[in-house]
This record gives C-alpha cells, sequence and structure tokens, in this order.
C-alpha cells in the first residue's frame, strides 16, 4: 500500500508572516485586508479570496446555495466569456464584449473534443434543450448555464456588460462553503472592502429560509498562498 506524499513544509517566511496573524482573533475587515496584502508573499499581484463557512446543511437541496453579486469594482481577473445564442442574438452579444459568441456548432464543439476554452458560458432560454447535449461535460465543472447564477437569460446585452464589469457568480460546496475572489492585494483598501460587503450583504439576503441556526459560521481572508485571517461576523 502506498504511503500518502508529505505535505511540503512551509518556508521560514511564511512562518513569519503567519506569525503577524493571531489566531484567535477575528479582526474588522479594515485590518483583515491590510493584514492580506502584508502577509502577500508571492512574486505576481497575488488575489484576496474570502472563505466562508455557512450553517447549511449540504445534503438539503434547499439550503444549497447558488446566486450571484457584482462586485462593484470587479475581481481584477480578466474573464474569457462565451455566448451560445439564436442567430439573431449573436450580434448583440458580440457587441457586449463576448469572446466567443456562435450557436449549435459551440455545443457540438465542446460534445466532439470535450475541451472548455471558456471561464463562463451564456445561453438564452431557447438554447437550453440543446445545452442539454454538453451538460455532463459543463455541470462537474461548474458551469452549466442556469438561471439561478443569470447565465440563462435572454437580455445578453446586461449579462455581458455585467459579468465583464465584475459579476461574480457563487455556489456552497459539499462541506456548506463558499470560496470567493474579491480582487486583487494591488486594488486600494477602500475597493476591496466595498467589494467584501457587496458580496456579504448579497450573501445575508438569500440565507436559506428552512435553516433554523447561524447561517454564517466563519469569515476568512488570505492572499493567495498566505495565512488566513478571521474576519468579524
Amino acid at each position: 500500500m502506498k504511503r500518502a506524499p508529505k505535505a511540503k513544509p512551509r518556508s521560514a517566511r511564511f512562518a513569519e508572516l503567519k506569525a503577524k496573524i493571531d489566531p484567535k482573533k477575528s479582526y474588522p475587515i479594515e485590518e483583515a485586508i491590510k493584514l492580506a496584502k502584508e502577509t502577500s508573499n508571492t512574486k505576481f499581484d497575488a488575489s484576496i479570496d474570502v472563505a466562508v463557512r455557512t450553517g447549511i446543511d449540504p445534503k438539503k437541496s434547499d439550503q444549497q446555495i447558488r446566486s450571484v453579486a457584482v462586485l462593484p469594482h470587479g475581481t481584477g481577473k480578466k474573464i474569457k466569456l462565451a455566448v451560445v445564442a439564436p442567430a439573431d442574438k449573436q450580434k448583440e452579444a458580440k457587441d457586449a464584449g463576448a469572446d466567443i459568441v456562435g450557436g449549435e456548432e459551440i455545443i457540438e464543439e465542446i460534445a466532439k473534443t470535450q475541451k472548455i476554452n471558456f471561464d463562463i458560458i451564456l445561453t438564452t432560454p431557447d438554447m437550453m434543450k440543446d445545452m442539454a447535449k454538453v451538460a455532463k461535460i459543463l455541470g462537474p465543472k461548474g458551469l452549466m448555464p442556469n438561471p439561478k447564477t443569470e447565465t440563462v437569460t435572454p437580455n445578453l446585452k446586461k449579462a455581458v456588460e455585467e459579468l465583464k464589469k465584475g459579476k461574480i457568480t457563487f455556489k456552497t460546496d459539499d462541506t456548506g462553503n463558499i470560496h470567493i475572489l474579491i480582487g486583487k492585494v494591488s486594488f486600494d483598501d477602500k475597493k476591496l472592502i466595498e467589494n467584501f460587503n457587496s458580496f456579504i450583504d448579497v450573501l445575508n439576503r438569500i440565507k436559506p429560509a428552512s435553516l433554523k441556526g447561524i447561517f454564517i459560521l466563519g469569515i476568512t481572508i488570505s492572499s493567495t498562498m498566505g495565512p488566513g485571517i478571521k474576519v468579524q461576523i
């Protein structure tokens, strides 16, 4: 029986950065943002990530969360956006800024190659019956268009423009946690705080009606490869 590979030991630099954070303390978001930046340890412009631990029961379908939030300052990440639409809607999508636009030929290409060269795919309600052909390919990757994430819409212009500006989709994972990107280390503190608050406002509004206990159990913020920082709820 093969032994699991040992985890790569953290560097002395990581330990030094982690020492700046009190693991028993929850910080106001303003302090947490500053610490996340201070403890960033990459040569590239790292992302600022948020992890939310919820009190939902992930086994109950009526408690699973899948929604969208518009971050006023975007995420700093360029997304490649594909649109599958009828011929009379394709110009609208192209003019709005979609990167890949087409009809059934895009579906056929995905089905044939099983390759995905986009970050998000949008479609119109009347194309969903055709999209079913690639549901088993897109679904496991969280890319299947869904009305709950507004990736199935008759208003392609609005959907494309919002996604390009900073609209994000999020959902709970198998353990009831949510992970999102709210920006980059290079962002001003104010912009990161406003993005964070916009996401939390949406999250608080969509608490599942069947959940009787505490909804948000904990929030942690960190830079890419940086230590986690607890945020006051």
